[in-house]
């Protein structure tokens, strides 16, 4: 993160206070950090997965109003817990089960990329906001998009636990506020109901620019667990084309395939310029 341009203030380990590790000082609790640093706009939990709810805790204590947590196989009773706490303080969590946030030549929460060197070969700025619910499509969509002349506004990965913080339907607004975005692409899968969620905010009228999705897994039958652990189809609901009737139905573009994604962004930067 500090390669790629990140303004790293601090690293957070209880007992290995006073230590600097590349260049950034060690403190032993984000209130802390804080105390030293003042305000500070983000946390990234980089954690084992029992330990995410105290560490998500103690930020929403100290004030931090984004964390994004990139751990997986995280207790469900302890998601429910974080997510709710989270709620009642107004702070945002992006995850769990993410792989990050970057703005392009800007910063990077997480391990967007996998390295600055890669995430600066893959992510260049442009009109197109990305919503993914795959990890590895979080760098598989920005380099088609690139390789068709686009470069991405803000990319959001938003994780893969049954339960997460931060949906797509929550995201949207941000998107129709940013003056960079012209367009958003969406990577969806079956289960869950981020992307239905997505639908109500165009048809709320709360997202207005064009959306672009696709949604994998429409060959999947009830019950089967595709991908990770939030896209299975239970009793009904989360399936593929419940979510692509519910996109289209409000009015986004959806598309037979990944490829095809930024053909039509194309298609839709040409005639709103």
């Amino acid at each position: 993160m500090k390669e790629y341009g990140t303004n790293v203030v601090g690293g957070i380990s209880p007992g290995r206070g006073g230590a600097i590790v590349a260049g950034i000082p060690v403190y032993e609790s984000v209130k802390e950090a804080v105390e030293k640093h003042g305000p500070i706009d983000a946390a990234v939990t980089f954690v084992p997965a029992p330990a995410l709810k105290d560490a998500v805790l103690e930020d929403i204590e100290a004030g931090i109003k984004l964390i994004v947590s990139p751990v997986e196989r995280v207790p469900l009773h302890d998601i429910m817990v974080m997510v709710a706490s989270a709620k009642r303080k107004g702070v945002r969590i992006i995850g769990p089960g993410t792989i990050g946030v970057i703005t392009p030549s800007k910063a990077v929460l997480g391990w967007v990329g996998s390295s600055a060197e890669r995430a600066k070969e893959i992510f260049q700025p442009g009109p197109v906001g990305i919503l993914s619910r795959s990890g590895g499509q979080s760098g598989t969509l920005p380099w088609i998009i690139k390789n068709a002349g686009h470069g991405c506004s803000t990319l959001v990965h938003e994780g893969t636990e049954p339960i997460i913080g931060t949906s797509f339907g929550d995201l949207l607004p941000f998107f129709e506020e940013d003056e960079q975005t012209k367009v958003v692409a969406m990577f969806g899968e079956l289960g869950g109901t981020t992307e239905e969620e997505a639908a109500m905010e165009i048809e709320k009228g709360h997202f207005t620019k064009p959306l672009v999705a696709y949604i994998a897994g429409a060959w999947a039958p009830e019950g089967m667990r595709f991908s990770h652990a939030s896209s299975i189809i239970e009793h009904g609901k989360g399936s593929a084309k419940s979510k692509i009737d519910a996109l289209r139905n409000a009015g986004a573009h959806v598309v037979e395939k990944p490829a095809e994604i930024p053909t039509m962004i194309s298609e839709i930067l040409v005639k709103t310029q």
